[in-house]
């Protein structure tokens, strides 16, 4: 009996998913895994979480939120649910979506706070790659959650659009890319 390929959520292959960005290649994991649930496996060293599937780093980005806070197969049913929803609106592997919205939403320049003297002023820094993943991550999942709290729209179809968009880097509708734009422009003014 010959094994067939693993797929995430037993769907959606890796295989063809490419990372465009050399500087997000080594940080943006896709080992195929059927349920993106490590139980924090990769949280014991500090950069063990660039070892963790992508999609399993979005669900935990999804979790953080008021009522979802620590119902990780809940956070995974929203984040398969919003897969299907991406899938249909844009006939693509919605994991190559994640990867490109990643791409446009995480910040390479951000600012720190300097004190010199009981002076404080903002110096403009560049962001790791596994920082602008992060940020990518959270802000494209604050978005979704913006979006659909206060509103009829379910928080599957709230995050599928937010990550449709991000990936087809759209200022307007997306959060994720507002802010990154946000922050960049701030941190080219502290140049």
């Amino acid at each position: 009996m010959e094994l067939d390929e693993i797929k995430v959520f037993g769907r959606w292959s890796t295989k063809d998913v490419v990372v465009k960005d050399p500087g997000l290649r080594n940080y943006i994991n896709l080992t195929p895994i059927y349920v993106p649930h490590t139980a924090g496996r990769y949280t014991k060293r500090q950069f063990e979480k660039a070892k963790m599937n992508i999609v399993e780093r979005l669900v935990n980005k999804v979790m953080r939120r008021e009522e979802n806070t620590g119902k990780k197969l809940k956070a995974l049913k929203i984040v398969e649910n919003a897969f299907e929803i991406i899938e249909k609106r844009t006939k693509q592997n919605p994991i190559q979506v994640l990867v490109d919205a990643i791409e446009n939403a995480g910040p390479r320049e951000d600012t720190t706070r300097i004190s010199y003297g009981g002076i404080v002023y903002l110096q403009s820094v560049d962001c790791s790659s596994l920082r602008r993943i992060d940020v990518a991550l959270r802000n494209i999942a604050l978005g979704a959650y913006m979006a659909a709290h206060k509103s009829k729209k379910p928080i599957e179809e709230a995050l599928a659009e937010e990550i449709i968009a991000a990936a087809r880097g759209d200022m307007q509708k997306s959060y994720a890319v507002r802010k990154k734009e946000e922050t960049e422009r701030v941190a080219q003014s502290a140049r």
